[in-house]
């Protein structure tokens, strides 16, 4: 089986265990898309969600977000850890989407990496969920199982995105990596997976 074979078999079995492929992180808004992702760096979404909960609720839009102070959104963030550094750059993001982009967000890789705290794994959620373009999204969850399914080599983000856009087709790989991150919380853990259970252990190089 090529790696090819291998990716479109695993997403064919995502598919089917989960239907809706939805993001973990709650917005109405694309902005507060954006905010959350920055938000979930090395905080889990379950948290990220309660916390912007609170967020969004006293500061509802992104002129309030951006004349907010900073003592308090740091104060309402700290739960997310890093809270300082998260608090500078959404403060600073929600100035520059009001002066430079119209309050839009920007719909092109180079824009949204240049806002600040925004890298490549958040410029490709938004593409993906808010603009409908190809992406995906190489969070901790896509580079273990697809490296235990043999489609995908090493750690590093941008080689292992690289990588899947050669073999995913690009209409597929936002949605895949949304179910990736179901299916890693679920069956294929970073500790114990649970490879008895999994839809993809016939054709993972890495099953028991």
């Amino acid at each position: 089986m090529t790696k090819t074979e291998r990716a479109l078999a695993a997403i064919a079995a995502l598919e089917e265990r989960y239907p809706l492929a939805v993001c973990s992180l709650t917005y109405e808004h694309p902005y507060q898309l954006l905010i959350a992702t920055r938000l979930s760096a090395q905080c889990t979404d379950a948290r990220v969600n309660l916390v912007t909960d609170v967020l969004f609720s006293r500061f509802p839009t992104l002129e309030a977000l951006a004349a907010a102070p900073l003592a308090e959104l740091e104060e309402i963030i700290h739960p997310c850890g890093l809270f300082r550094t998260k608090a500078r750059d959404i403060s600073a993001t929600c100035q520059l989407l009001l002066n430079q982009w119209g309050g839009e967000l920007p719909d092109t890789m180079e824009g949204l990496t240049s806002l600040p705290g925004v890298g490549r794994k958040t410029a490709n959620l938004i593409l993906g969920d808010i603009f409908g373009k190809p992406a995906i999204v190489a969070d901790t969850h896509c580079i273990r199982i697809c490296g235990r399914l043999g489609l995908t080599t090493g750690k590093d983000p941008y080689r292992v995105e690289m990588a899947l856009r050669e073999i995913i087709p690009p209409e597929k790989g936002s949605d895949f990596c949304h179910r990736l991150v179901h299916f890693g919380r679920e069956i294929c853990t970073a500790r114990s997976p649970r490879c008895g259970e999994c839809p993809m252990a016939a054709f993972c190089p890495s099953a028991e």
